[in-house]
């Protein structure tokens, strides 16, 4: 029973915790880059934005639309470091990302066109030295010819916000400045690099932006987010599978320890077996005694196994918490992994699959033993008693 319980607990706390680290990914991701992309083919800039814009939301499974101009960049406080500076407009961005939510100081709409103000994500603002209210230099690799020589271009710009998106990858290396600013200083002539879109449906983004590519009549490309992202995308769904079956051969480690303890019982009530049988017991029911006597188990077992799972999925980020201020260590270091929470997310569907495999797995162990104990002759077991 206790073999049982540890492999179903096992398996359902770990698969909840990678389905939580599949949600919290999808969020934090797709919460800073939208769900599909409008773009221009090779490095050209789109021009007639407003058109494509409006294109893109006659569907109706389109949200909301947003512009957008990106450029690597260097950018100098006390310290300097490498970024991507985005030109954002902060009325149609806060329809299509969180970045609005997520501000820890400041707000979106504190970028205001011509006052060159920049918002940072909180690690990049760190890595700078830096803080709200503080000017910073913005280099583009662009070079321009002036009298003493080649130049980059370059622009000094008041940090007015904070976000916090909570996955390194933005919060240290993102930066957002207005869209006006971001073509004026990237010399765009009115155009943008790409438009984000918000679709109703996550899972229906690909569907979404092969239809709006087909009315954009293939002058512009468009990608959603399974395809920008399909490494995260599939390493995640991979990692799913592999970890389900991995796991599961706890569960038959488990059950294998059930037809063990089954073979041993038989062998050990031989006697008692032929006593029965020598009394009229038929050889279905001694194997109907031995099917019941694991199911018994591996039901018990399952049933204390999905309690204890389920217990610590809904509260694993309270336990690991606790665990880390008790060992004072940090288990998930935002520096190093890519989401530093540990949630979980129990789906019901994967609680079922375990219980049945588990409860599966248990049955089929008991047939063995069950069999043998039909096969024992009365005279020949109690031959030497």
């Amino acid at each position: 029973m206790a073999g049982i319980a540890i492999g179903v607990m096992t398996v359902i706390v770990v698969i909840s915790v990678m389905n939580g680290f599949d949600k919290e990914l999808k969020e934090r991701m797709l919460g800073s880059v939208a769900h599909a992309t409008i773009s221009a083919y090779g490095h050209d800039y789109i021009q007639d934005w407003e058109s494509a814009i409006k294109i893109a939301e006659e569907n109706p499974g389109v949200v909301s639309a947003a512009p957008y101009v990106a450029s690597e960049a260097m950018i100098q406080g006390y310290r300097t470091t490498g970024a991507l500076v985005q030109g954002v407009s902060p009325e149609y961005e806060k329809n299509v990302t969180q970045l609005a939510e997520k501000m820890k100081y400041g707000s979106m709409e504190d970028l205001i066109s011509g006052e060159y103000n920049i918002i940072l994500g909180v690690d990049l603002a760190a890595q700078l030295g830096t803080g709200p209210g503080e000017k910073v230099v913005v280099y583009i690799p662009q070079f321009k010819t002036t009298a003493v020589g080649v130049l980059p271009r370059l622009k000094r710009f008041t940090v007015v916000g904070i976000f916090e998106m909570g996955a390194y990858e933005y919060d240290a290396k993102l930066a957002l400045i207005h869209l006006n600013d971001a073509q004026n200083l990237e010399k765009t002539d009115g155009g943008i690099e790409g438009i984000r879109i918000k679709t109703t449906d996550l899972m229906k983004a690909p569907k979404i932006a092969y239809e709006i590519e087909e009315k954009l009549g293939g002058f512009l490309r468009v990608r959603d987010w399974t395809q920008e992202n399909a490494n995260f995308y599939k390493a995640t769904q991979q990692e799913r599978v592999v970890m389900f079956i991995i796991l599961s051969m706890i569960i038959a480690v488990a059950a294998f320890n059930i037809l063990s303890t089954m073979v041993m019982l038989v062998t050990e009530k031989n006697s008692d077996i032929a006593i029965l049988r020598t009394l009229g017991m038929s050889g279905s029911q001694v194997t109907r005694i031995f099917i019941i006597a694991g199911v018994v188990i591996g039901a018990i077992g399952t049933i204390i196994g999905t309690a204890l799972g389920l217990l610590i999925s809904f509260n694993v980020s309270s336990i690991i918490s606790w665990l880390e201020g008790f060992f004072e260590v940090d288990f998930m270091s935002s520096d190093v992994y890519y989401i530093s929470d540990i949630t979980a997310d129990v789906h019901s569907s994967d609680v079922i699959s375990i219980v049945v495999i588990a409860f599966t797995l248990t049955i089929l162990a008991t047939i063995y033993p069950a069999w043998r104990a039909s096969r024992i002759q009365p005279a020949e077991a109690l031959r030497y008693e």
